[in-house]
């Protein structure tokens, strides 16, 4: 990853560049009202395969899995098939690839491996699992945003409550998992401004490819905007008794369920879209 502008640096590069996306400072300090730090609950990881008997948590499983085999898994209550099929179909004999040659099979040993590092497990990810890689190529510079290897590092992190194999001493050196719904709630804050040629394509439900410069603009603002709101709510906190847990993830989880509950009134914002395989 020598080459390549990690998240929190690569968000920093694209800001100091951006031309459709702006971050508004008094946004950061109205989030702060609303942000509540904290241990997360246990995640529940049972779903439907599993209480059908489906090992699809098994790399062994996943490793060899047919299409129509996760076509099944992943159905819908409706005909509508889930899209990137066989992207997803490709990505899981990827991974599952590597965990059985490199680790024997069990994700457990990919983890322990990373020695309670969240940065070195992410190396490991990224180097070795050729889906996880999520960078984009912006004004010359090769950035990274890794959604969904950080998120995974992540929820293992907030499933076991930071403890056992959860345990990792640098997991503030995560930047948020940058996708479509964040900016749309951070730019309903308040926290970030759209040009109004973005604003238009957005309102016209524009389908981004993913390395496009608003694609790009739009996650990059996400991980700077938010990596301020850490800062503002930990010196908000600062003299505040209790064991506050404040980073990156802790805002990313909050801003998600946050657009849930509150949808109705954050979809007067146009989410970007974008189908690819990193978010």
């Amino acid at each position: 990853m020598a080459d390549i502008l990690l998240p929190r640096e690569g968000s920093k590069w694209v800001m100091t560049q951006a031309k459709d996306v702006k971050i508004i400072e008094a946004g950061v300090k109205k989030v702060n009202n609303y942000v509540v730090p904290g241990y997360w609950a246990l995640c529940a990881a049972v779903n439907r395969a599993l209480a059908e008997g489906k090992e699809i948590t098994s790399a062994q499983v996943f490793s060899k899995i047919t299409k129509e085999e996760l076509k099944h898994v992943l159905r819908s209550d409706t005909e509508r098939e889930i899209p990137l099929l066989d992207e997803r179909v490709k990505n899981l004999h990827q991974a599952g690839k590597v965990i059985m040659e490199l680790y024997d099979g069990s994700i457990i040993n990919m983890v322990k491996a990373a020695d309670k590092s969240a940065m070195k497990l992410l190396d490991m990810i990224v180097s070795n699992i050729e889906s996880f890689r999520d960078t984009a190529m912006y004004e010359g510079k090769r950035v990274a945003l890794y959604k969904r290897a950080q998120i995974l590092i992540a929820d293992i992190w907030a499933a076991c409550e930071g403890r056992g194999l959860g345990e990792f001493t640098d997991i503030d050196e995560l930047t948020m998992f940058a996708d479509y719904r964040i900016p749309q709630v951070l730019c309903w804050f308040g926290v970030l401004d759209y040009s109004v040629e973005l604003m238009e394509k957005l309102k016209s439900k524009h389908v981004f490819n993913n390395g496009d410069r608003e694609e790009v603009e739009l996650r990059a603002a996400s991980i700077k905007a938010v990596e301020m709101i850490v800062k503002e709510t930990k010196a908000l906190l600062k003299n505040n008794e209790g064991d506050y847990v404040v980073n990156s993830s802790v805002v990313d989880f909050y801003l998600w369920e946050y657009r849930r509950e509150k949808a109705k009134e954050c979809d007067i914002i146009p989410f970007h879209r974008c189908r690819c395989i990193y978010y």
